[in-house]
């Protein structure tokens, strides 16, 4: 298969897990849209932890379809601050609404591969290193919400 054709492939793929997580259901009698990734937070911990994982997929698929450094590190910015505001209690979760951090992700990625500047791939190492503090902050942020719900709970029961 060509090149080109796998690269569409991928972004299509791509446009199809960032609409699931952040587009995917319409609420009624509005013109907003929901996806999983705000549904998914709602569940303790493991909620947060798969729609990071996902988010840190299409992340991964833009670094090999040649995204610079600068596109990919926004790219993390986008999931990290839409972790740390999730981590926050009914805040979190509206803003996790309206944040849509993997359709910002997409609109980089094809902004990027769109504009025929050239630009110097991302290295592995970085890649690895930055997928890696990604999901090392998540689940810093997921077991630091856990520890302050834990102590609020605690501290009302008594």
């Amino acid at each position: 298969m060509a090149t080109i054709e796998r690269q569409a492939k991928t972004v299509q793929r791509l446009r199809n897990i960032s609409r699931l997580l952040d587009n995917a259901i319409p609420i009624p009698g509005t013109p907003y849209r929901i996806g999983l990734d705000p549904l998914l937070g709602l569940l303790p911990a493991g909620g947060d932890l798969a729609g990071a994982l996902l988010s840190a997929y299409i992340v991964f698929s833009a670094a090999q379809l040649g995204l610079p450094r600068e596109s990919l590190v926004r790219m993390v910015s986008n999931i990290l601050l839409e972790t740390v505001v999730g981590t926050i209690p009914i805040v979190g979760d509206l803003f996790d609404v309206a944040w849509k951090a993997n359709i910002k992700n997409m609109e980089l990625l094809e902004s990027h591969l769109d504009t025929p500047q050239p630009a110097k791939k991302a290295d592995k190492t970085f890649i690895v290193l930055l997928l890696v503090g990604l999901l090392v902050f998540v689940v810093a942020a997921i077991a630091f919400s856990a520890w302050l719900i834990t102590v609020i709970f605690g501290a009302l029961l008594r």
